[in-house]
């Protein structure tokens, strides 16, 4: 039972980081400034996520069960490296195509 609320809590607040994530897409001004919540929150949305789905594959405690959660925690370390490297490198491409960032007082792009 606790176990249950545990996941619940873990996978609503992951959702609750996509949907901030999502937001801050739709109310950033520029490019440059809608890849932070890109970046940030949908990175720790998916740790959230994927770390309730672990803790609720673990429910029976088996071999198998605890290798599958292990596989899920790659997946984390996966994200956790492959995500800034991707926001990174969409920054430096931005930068190399002359994007220029947004300043106070221009209109929205």
């Amino acid at each position: 039972m606790l176990m249950d609320l545990i996941v619940i809590f873990l996978v609503v607040s992951g959702l609750v980081f996509f949907a901030g994530g999502t937001i801050g897409l739709l109310r950033f001004p520029d490019f440059y400034s809608r890849l932070h919540p890109a970046g940030k929150l949908d990175t720790t949305g998916t740790l959230l996520v994927i770390l309730g789905l672990a803790i609720h594959q673990l429910t029976p405690l088996t071999l198998a069960s605890v290798l599958t959660g292990l596989k899920l925690m790659l997946i984390v370390v996966f994200v956790f490296l492959a995500s800034p490297t991707a926001t990174h490198a969409i920054v430096d491409a931005g930068l190399r195509a002359g994007l220029e960032p947004w300043k106070k007082g221009e209109p929205r792009r």
